[in-house]
């Protein structure tokens, strides 16, 4: 059995607006709780470097092109063939 994770009640703000708030937890079924809004772990963890986004340089696009740059050394590449044309 899996537990949801659920909202039980929303309150009203002044403006007309609500808040959410989630209020209970799941968990797996092998009874480890289950991590809401987890999605899936990096292959490679760059840390955020929030001066250098702000002059412009991205240190995830950096370290992919790095990787992609390193990989093309060691297994070199080969463009792909064409594939014949569709007999329609």
């Amino acid at each position: 059995m899996i537990w949801k994770i659920g909202i039980s009640g929303c309150p009203n703000l002044i403006d007309g607006g609500s808040i959410t708030v989630p209020a209970f937890r799941i968990y797996n079924p092998d009874g480890s709780w289950f991590k809401e809004g987890h999605g899936v772990d990096p292959d490679i963890d760059v840390e955020e470097d929030l001066t250098a986004m702000a002059k412009g340089i991205d240190p995830q696009l950096e370290r992919a092109i790095a990787e992609i740059k390193d990989m093309i050394i060691k297994k070199g590449y080969t463009a792909p063939k064409a594939p014949p044309y569709e007999k329609r």
